[in-house]
C-alpha cells in the first residue's frame, strides 16, 4: 500500500436496506476510482471496505454517511484495515 492509499472498514446504521444502497455505493466507488465491497448485514445494517486514494475514501466516507436519497443513515462507523488487494468495488450479499 502505497502512502497516498487507505482503506477503511465501515457500518453503517439506519435505513439502509431495500433502497439501493450498495448499487449506489458500488457506482460512487467506481466514480471515485476505489475497490472494496459493499454488503448488508443479517441485522439490517451495511458493511462495507473502501480501498483507494485517500482523498478519495474521505470523499466515498461522506457520501456514505448521507447516502441515496431513500436511505436514512442514523450512524457511521470507520475503522482502519489492511488493503486486501481487491481490483473492483464489489456488491456483496
Amino acid at each position: 500500500m502505497t502512502s497516498f492509499t487507505t482503506a477503511v472498514t465501515g457500518l453503517i446504521k439506519g435505513k439502509v436496506q431495500g433502497v439501493c444502497f450498495r448499487n449506489e455505493a458500488q457506482k460512487k466507488a467506481r466514480n471515485f476510482n476505489l475497490t472494496g465491497w459493499a454488503r448488508n448485514t443479517d441485522d439490517g445494517d451495511m458493511e462495507v471496505l473502501v480501498v483507494g486514494n485517500k482523498l478519495a475514501v474521505e470523499f466515498m466516507k461522506v457520501w456514505l454517511a448521507k447516502g441515496p436519497s431513500a436511505a436514512i443513515v442514523e450512524k457511521v462507523e470507520f475503522v482502519n484495515c489492511e488493503d486486501p488487494g481487491l481490483e473492483d468495488f464489489e456488491v456483496r450479499d
